[in-house]
């Protein structure tokens, strides 16, 4: 066997048999959201679980995935949501939809004149 053969199976094993470079999200089955009304003051704060749905006032919020980092990454959140506002629009079209992310809400922001809404966790296992 040469030494380029040799080197290739070296480097072949050596990719086969090492860890993951990138670590795996964890799926989670609620997100924790809070709701700024902006003409109250107050904030809210909410669980809503994937593939289900929450009506706040006007607004009407869905929620398809939530994922986070595994706890020896930077702790970091991903909602996947469509929000609905039955005041703005009266038809069946959403004001937003898309990713957020917890750690920076001015990255993928909710642009309402009333409502403000961001991300807090995607919880995995809580107890009630």
């Amino acid at each position: 066997m040469n030494l380029g053969a040799l080197k290739s199976l070296f480097f072949f094993l050596f990719i086969s048999f090492s860890p993951p470079l990138f670590s795996q999200y964890i799926e989670s089955k609620k997100a924790e959201i809070k709701i700024l009304d902006k003409i109250t003051t107050k904030v809210e704060t909410f669980e809503i679980d994937v593939n289900d749905s929450l009506n706040f006032n006007s607004l009407f919020i869905e929620i398809f995935a939530c994922y986070k980092n595994p706890p020896e990454d930077i702790p970091e959140n991903f909602v996947l949501l469509k929000i609905y506002d039955k005041i703005i629009n009266s038809e069946d079209q959403a004001i937003y939809q898309g990713w957020m992310i917890s750690s920076s809400p001015s990255t993928t922001p909710l642009e309402h004149p009333i409502y403000d809404l961001w991300l807090v966790d995607c919880n995995i296992n809580k107890a009630s």
